[in-house]
């Protein structure tokens, strides 16, 4: 059974930059690590799909069904997070799991929440209540899908989905205030009143932390300064401040 007082809380925050996590009464989190993951496609045959294939070669002639390419093959990825991501991989991609502060991919989101629990905690979901920070203008679906993935694959004994802006609010010991959450995709202006969000006053924008370094990257670049990711630089010095590309 759970008990509050003997068990402490986990409180998660996805963004669409990083992602914090850690226990509740702490001052700050005990991991933050980027919320952007590696992706690479595999394509091969899964166990799965084996039992699909064999149902397919008994088919009825009559009806002229044949197995499908398509099935045959079924694409699954490998995600790289946190210390895994920092490295370069051929036919990676890069996504986030967020678009304008709304959650598009589920199975990345899963993947960040299992790299926080099992290799930045290192604690055992099913033991902690969870508290998820989400966005002040997330829709009854997206809190249904995190809820059903909390409850049915971790099995987390408590779930309570908490508004960022809520959150921010008693954080500066206020119960009402006005607040702006400026993050990496979005920024998002929402009234407190008395701890709950009046979602009709929320205001959202696309503009962002990455926008603005897209503009400056691009500022950079009009003048003749070439930027360069940090895997293309090598670690001797040629000379002091000088690197090898």
């Amino acid at each position: 059974m759970y008990g509050g007082d003997e068990v402490s809380a986990i409180v998660i925050d996805v963004g669409s930059y990083s992602c914090k996590a850690g226990y509740a009464g702490d001052d700050t989190p005990k991991c933050v690590f980027p919320s952007v993951v590696g992706s690479i496609e595999q394509t091969g045959d899964t166990d799965e799909a084996k039992p699909e294939k064999e149902a397919d070669s008994g088919s009825d002639p009559k009806n002229g069904s044949k197995p499908m390419d398509v099935d045959k093959a079924k694409t699954k990825r490998k995600f790289y997070l946190g210390q895994e991501f920092e490295f370069r991989r051929d036919h990676m991609e890069v996504i986030s799991p967020l678009k304008d502060g709304t959650v598009i991919d589920w199975e990345v989101v899963d993947n960040i929440w299992n790299h926080a629990f099992r290799r930045r905690l290192l604690i055992n979901p099913e033991e902690h209540p969870m508290l998820i920070a989400e966005p002040s203008t997330n829709s009854g679906q997206q809190r249904e899908k995190a809820a059903e993935l909390m409850f049915e694959k971790y099995k987390v004994p408590a779930l309570f989905l908490a508004k960022n802006a809520v959150l921010t609010s008693f954080a500066s010991g206020r119960a009402t205030s006005l607040v702006v959450d400026c993050g990496g995709g979005s920024t998002v202006v929402s009234a407190v009143h008395d701890g709950y969000v009046l979602q009709k006053s929320a205001a959202t924008s696309p503009i962002g932390g990455e926008f603005l370094t897209d503009c400056m990257m691009k500022s950079l670049e009009s003048k003749g300064v070439v930027i360069r990711p940090k895997y293309s630089f090598k670690k001797k010095e040629v000379s002091p401040g000088d690197y090898k590309v």
